[in-house]
């Protein structure tokens, strides 16, 4: 028996062998995404070159406005008010509070003078200004900052009541002012109002976090509800070396989204540095920020990547995609009945399953770094912003998820048209719906969450929220300039990949365990395999479907077996025997062995093999004879383990048939009805495979191959290395033999093993099989009587599910011949003179041909004492007549057969 390893490594080199021939199909596969992506890159060119030469057409490049920067400035209701140094809170009714500034620092003095210098003041003498001229002093607004600096609210004059100020240390009563803006989509004139900034001491930075920290708790979600703009610790600065920290609100939330939202920053900094400079140098020197703003581009009414929003729906279809091929191949492999056949030359489900498995997940794998690789070499921030660890985390699980999947669904199938069918339904209804439909729940928040955990139980739906959530972190990084998804993210509140990469997990496991289970209950209903329940069963025996049972729906009235015959008779009594005694030499021992196929459509059940018992010597070849229909094959698939005996039971070289057949598998060799190769292996390929999972190996091994591709005669020529798909009827029945010899078994099942060949080809093959009985049990099913007459050393003819007799060719036709054939032809008139003489010999003879001048008699046996005595009529018949020729023969095993199968 191979042990594991040399079981995988036999398939592996198979599969190995099997897809480099598949190469150019396989390349094609893996180079999908590759050819995908060039695709999208394409589009991606031309959506460009269609939105700049748009651009060009409206006014050529739209350069981003030039917005001066501006001081976060709380609503008036939020000002800060106190008894102390802050204002009276009555200044809120007339809106005219300040904003305040806290300042502390190391050294007091210049803490205080850089204070003082913190907003410029504006010449009373001037009621406008322009853009240029706004760098010079500090403006602020109560507007929030947009995600973007394309625009700025705080310009807006169409503004409700958010407003643009002029910080200064005091203001005029109903002073306004006017400035042109920068941004024609704006507005020409903007109004801007007047607000006080008052800066107020305070001992340390600790009273500072305080009374920041109590106006933020007496607040609400708009903010703080006693607000201080800003706050400044100088440190231990001097006049060679400046210190600043400062505190900002970054409390704020843009639209009332929990996203990433730009500050009001860049001007507070710019602000307490050019203060430091003027309190040591004076007014007359300033440090200004001109302006912040987006790189300036082209754009197409603000609108984002149009690949953004369809990604999702084409990396579902591209990733789905080795979906069909994986499923569709193990279907192929069951449908073609490959798996059965190499099951029967000793691979067990174990090496199947794990290199199977294990070239699928290959291939994805590999396709899934392709499909990585040129994604991120495009480009694409999909690939580039996300956390790559999170990405192949989720490719993976995904991957084993849909192999598992496959393995599932192959238990279901056995056809390929209608396996690849419902794969390309799934590959695009799991797009078009999740694009179409299940992208708007995931969007709306009020849909529930516990629907959508039962919708992403579909794996494909799984696929696609983890693809959609990974496009939407990548775009919203893409632009706020950020990073993606990480694993820091997975735990956000509206991040859906957790969620869906915990769910797939729990489905490969799930789907791991039902496939095994379904291929170990499904294949049992046909053959000899497990109950539903084996798990729940201690004893291995007991664990073994209750194909030992006999189904309770047939009769025992159904099944019996006819005693009135004594071949069939003595062959019952010595199996018995046998089995008391266990006699090793008999590697196969058969007892009251049935099969009954249960009625359908009203149809009576139907007994295709009826108590059969058998036992076979080592050494012989046993031949079975019988009708179409005569139940030969259905003995030849319970004997193979392609279907479960009714009832009975047998051995196979000590073993059950019913609980031991995986071990039974090791030591026999097929040759089935109807040949089952791979059509882009060779035949000293197909020779190598099954001779390493018999065990074979080295010179042995291709030793072995030589021997039997010669002895087939398929090794002349090149043969040996020609696809078995190029290979006729008769070259590929050879192979099929010589797959059923190679590594030696014990045992042989061949069904109809000359089948197709001509009879040069046949007279070669019955040599080779007379030559590997030596030490080996051969059952052998055939319609040739000459092929059985020829080699079998037994012969039984089964006739409607049981055998009418057994024994070797001359028993049978001594037993069953009970007549001579004598032939004469004679000159056409002389059929009376012929009849005489035939009248003369046996008076119970019986004329069964006549044409022309010769004629055909059935003597009985009984009648005609001595063959001698027909020599010496002939010979005195031929001094009267002309006779010109004439035979005489004992009956043939044909006849046998016809007379046998006719009762």
């Amino acid at each position: 028996m191979a042990s594991f390893l040399n079981q995988a490594n036999a398939l592996f080199r198979k599969s190995l062998t099997y897809h480099k021939r598949h190469l150019r199909s396989n390349l094609r596969i893996i180079l999908f995404p590759a050819f995908v992506f060039v695709l999208l890159g394409v589009i991606q060119h031309y959506v460009n070159k269609g939105n700049k030469e748009e651009s060009k057409s409206q006014g050529s490049l739209i350069k981003e406005p030039e917005w001066p920067p501006l001081m976060q400035v709380p609503l008036p209701q939020f000002r800060a008010v106190e008894t102390n140094d802050l204002p009276d809170p009555s200044c809120r009714a007339t809106g005219s509070c300040p904003a305040s500034v806290l300042i502390t620092g190391t050294n007091s003095n210049l803490a205080l003078s850089v204070g003082a210098n913190l907003f410029p003041k504006f010449p009373t003498s001037r009621a406008n200004f322009n853009p240029s001229t706004m760098v010079s002093y500090v403006f602020g607004t109560t507007d929030q900052l947009s995600d973007t600096l394309i625009s700025d609210y705080g310009f807006d004059s169409y503004g409700s009541n958010v407003g643009l100020y002029l910080i200064q240390p005091e203001c005029q009563v109903n002073s306004s002012y006017s400035f042109t803006s920068p941004d024609a989509r704006v507005g020409v004139n903007v109004t801007v109002g007047c607000v006080q900034g008052l800066h107020l001491w305070r001992n340390s930075s600790s009273d500072i976090d305080d009374e920041l920290l109590q106006g933020y708790h007496n607040g609400n979600n708009k903010g703080s509800i006693n607000e201080i703009m800003a706050a400044f610790d100088i440190l231990d600065s001097n006049s060679k070396n400046f210190k600043v920290n400062i505190w900002y609100n970054a409390t704020s939330k843009y639209g009332g989204e929990d996203r990433p939202t730009l500050l009001r920053i860049p001007r507070a900094e710019n602000m307490v540095s050019n203060a430091y400079i003027q309190s040591l140098v004076g007014a007359a020197t300033k440090m200004t920020l001109e302006f912040v703003g987006e790189m300036p581009n082209y754009r197409n009414g603000g609108a984002s990547d149009p690949l953004s929003y369809i990604i999702p729906l084409f990396f579902t279809w591209m990733i789905l995609l080795l979906f069909p091929v994986i499923w569709s191949s193990l279907v192929y492999e069951k449908q073609q009945k490959l798996r059965i056949m190499m099951k029967m030359h000793g691979l067990g489900d174990s090496a199947y399953w794990m290199i199977s498995y294990l070239y699928f997940l290959i291939i994805s794998t590999v396709y899934m770094i392709i499909f990585f690789g040129v994604g991120y070499l495009i480009g694409l921030p999909f690939f580039r912003l996300n956390s790559y660890s999170v990405q192949w985390v989720f490719y993976l699980v995904y991957i084993n998820l849909q192999i598992s999947m496959a393995f599932l669904l192959s238990a279901f199938f056995s056809d390929v048209k209608t396996t690849t069918v419902v794969a390309y339904i799934m590959v695009f209804g799991t797009g078009l719906l999740g694009q179409g439909l299940f992208k708007n729940f995931i969007d709306d928040t009020k849909f529930s969450g516990t629907v959508l955990i039962v919708m992403e139980l579909y794996p494909g739906f799984s696929l696609f929220r983890g693809l959609d959530e990974l496009a939407q972190f990548g775009r919203k990084a893409s632009e706020l300039g950020s990073r993606g998804i990480g694993w820091d993210n997975l735990s956000d509140r509206n991040s859906g990949v957790k969620e869906v990469l915990i769910i797939m997990l729990v489905e490969w496991l799930v789907f791991v365990v039902a496939s095994v289970y379904l291929d170990k209950v499904i294949v049992s209903m046909k053959s000899v395999g497990w109950n539903p329940l084996f798990f729940l069963k201690t004893s291995k025996k007991k664990a073994m479907l209750a194909s030992e049972k006999p189904d309770p729906k047939i009769q025992e009235s159904e099944v019996h077996v006819e005693m009135d015959k004594d071949d069939v008779a003595e062959e019952k009594m010595r199996v018995e025997h046998l089995l008391a005694e266990s006699n090793a030499s008999y590697p196969i021992i058969c007892n009251n062995l049935t099969k009954v196929y249960p009625g359908k459509d009203g149809n009576p059940a139907k007994v295709a093999v009826e108590g059969l018992t058998l036992a076979l010597p080592r050494g012989e070849c046993f031949g079975m004879l019988g009708p179409n229909g005569a139940g030969k094959t259905s003995f030849i698939s319970m004997m193979t383990g392609l279907t479960k005996p009714t009832s009975g039971t047998a051995s196979v070289e000590g073993l059950d048939l019913l609980t031991q057949m995986d071990k039974i598998y090791t030591s026999m060799g097929v040759c089935p009805q109807h040949d089952i190769h791979w059509d882009t292996l060779s035949g000293r390929e197909h020779l190598l495979f099954y001779g390493r999972l018999k065990n074979l190996g080295g010179a042995a091994l291709h030793r072995d191959v030589e021997d039997l591709l010669k002895q087939v005669n398929l090794f002349d020529g090149g043969v040996a290395d020609k696809l078995a798909g190029k290979y006729s009827g008769g070259m590929k029945r050879r192979l099929s033999v010589a797959i059923s010899l190679i590594g030696n078994p014990k045992i042989i099942y061949m069904d109809e093993p000359s089948t197709g060949l001509d009879p040069a080809s046949r007279n070669m093959l019955w040599g080779v099989i007379k030559q590997a009985k030596k030490e080996r049990a051969i059952i052998l099913t055939t319609h040739s009587m000459e092929e059985a007459e020829h080699i079998c050393d037994r012969i039984g003819i089964f006739v409607n599910g049981s055998f009418r007799c057994l024994g070797n060719p001359e028993e049978l036709k001594g037993r069953y011949g009970e007549t001579y054939v004598f032939t004469m032809t004679t000159s056409p008139g002389l059929e009376m003179e012929v009849e005489k003489l035939v009248k003369d010999l046996s008076p119970n003879a019986k004329k069964v041909y006549h044409l022309s001048g010769t004629q055909k008699f059935e003597l009985p046996k009984g009648e005609v004492k001595k063959i001698s005595y027909v020599f010496r009529a002939v010979k005195l018949a031929k001094e009267r007549i002309p006779i010109q020729a004439w035979g005489i023969a004992d009956t043939s095993l044909e006849e046998v057969f016809i007379k046998v199968a006719g009762k």
